[in-house]
Order: C-alpha cells, then structure tokens, then sequence
C-alpha cells in the first residue's frame, strides 16, 4: 500500500461571485496552490458557509444577485470575521473608498488574472496570520474614551458606545500606539492596503474627518490635529490595560 504525504492547506477560502465560469477559474487556481476553497454564488450561500467553516479570507463580488457584496461586507466586519477583498467590475474611485469604509481590506477591479488574486490573498494572510498579534495591548484609555480593539469598541466618556469602521479603527489604533507624536499619512495608507496611493491618501483623509467628527461630537478637545503635508497626531495621554 502506498502511503500518500497529506498537506496542510493554507488557509480556509471563501470565493463569492456570480459567474460561474470566472469563479470555478478562480477556485482552482487558489486549490491548485494549497487553499481550500468554498464557493458561493449569492450572499445567502456565502452565509451558510460563513455559519460552518472557520474562513480566513472572503473575496466578495459587489455585484451580487439580491444581497450585494457590500452589504455582506458591512456584516462581515469587524469582530474576528475573516479578512476581506473585494472584488468589482467598476473602476469608480468612490465606490471602491466605499468598499473600504464599510471594513474591506483590499479592493480590485475586475478582469484580474489568478495570480494577482492569488499575491493579494497572500498578502492578507501574512497581516492576519492565526492567533498573532503585534500590539502591546487591546484596550486603550484616553481623555475619558476607552477604545477595545478586540471587542472593536469605543466607547465614549458618558459610555455611548461609537460605531468605527475597520479602517477608522485601524486608523484609530495606529494614533493611539503613537500617541502625541504626528504618525506619517503614509503610514496611515499603508494600513488600507492598496497599490493607489493618490486614491488611499484622499481616503485616509476621509476617515481621519469622520472618525474626529465622532469623536469630537462626545468632548471639547480637539483630540486629532492635522499637521498638512506631514501627518496626524493623536493630542490626548494614553494608557494601555
């Protein structure tokens, strides 16, 4: 009898896209490199697998038939959900920023060949490898805010609870970690992960806007300064739990 190496796949796939043909392309590019990959054509199958099988990556089609892609996305974010690319045949610059604010990782516009899907999968398990975590601490206090990055929460002086993003808290994060000193907007694109980077630089604006208008709604101080052409800083002493 002859014995048969088995190989520890590398990660758990989810693969959401409607046509058929560019999906079944797709998942076997991504199994012939060592995934094993889920499919499903319509966010509703994608919820079902989502119920069952421990996902590392989802690559969502925004172009979905009934509940789109951006909606899945938005119910995905946050908590310990998986790491999340989207994937769509507009090349609209407000539409992809959109796909980010609702807690995307990465955005791609269609047609893409395996191998750039295959390089951006990747990419994304190398910053979200299992059970790693390069942060000192998960929970932050400052000027009265109590930020939980595990539980994905601000909470505000009076304990309103604030609704953040996955970007605004990765943002939020990032100025908190380095706390009174201006973090280069450059660093801060580097956290929304994308090859655009005129395009991630109007979006890390946006961003920093909403997430100061929020947190400006709950205190007086100006907790977020703006240094023009150089960064942002985080105005507020900070201690970790």
């Amino acid at each position: 009898m002859s014995l048969q190496t088995v190989t520890t796949p590398i990660a758990e796939i989810l693969l959401v896209e409607d046509d058929l043909e560019l999906r079944r392309e797709m998942t076997a590019y991504l199994t012939d490199n060592g995934h094993v990959v889920h499919e499903a054509g319509d966010a509703a199958t994608a919820r079902r697998v989502l119920a069952e099988r421990a996902i590392q990556v989802a690559v969502l089609d925004v172009n979905l038939p009934g509940e789109d892609g951006l909606s899945l996305c938005r119910a995905l974010a946050g908590g310990d959900g998986p790491a999340i690319l989207m994937l769509t045949a507009l090349g609209d610059p407000i539409d992809r920023i959109l796909g980010l604010e609702l807690g995307a990782d990465d955005y791609v516009v269609k047609p893409i060949m395996p191998r750039e899907l295959l390089a951006r999968v990747k990419a994304l398990l190398r910053r979200r490898p299992a059970g790693a975590s390069t942060r000192k601490t998960n929970v932050y206090r400052f000027a009265d805010f109590r930020l939980d990055l595990a539980a994905r929460q601000l909470s505000a002086p009076n304990g309103t609870i604030l609704l953040l993003t996955r970007s605004e808290l990765a943002i939020l994060g990032a100025l908190l970690e380095r706390a009174r000193q201006v973090v280069p907007r450059e660093d801060l694109i580097a956290l929304l992960r994308s090859d655009d980077t005129e395009e991630m630089g109007r979006a890390v604006d946006l961003h920093i806007s909403r997430l100061r208008r929020k947190i400006q709604d709950q205190t007086d101080r100006e907790l977020i300064r703006t240094y023009r052409g150089v960064g942002y800083m985080l105005d507020a002493g900070v201690v970790g739990e």
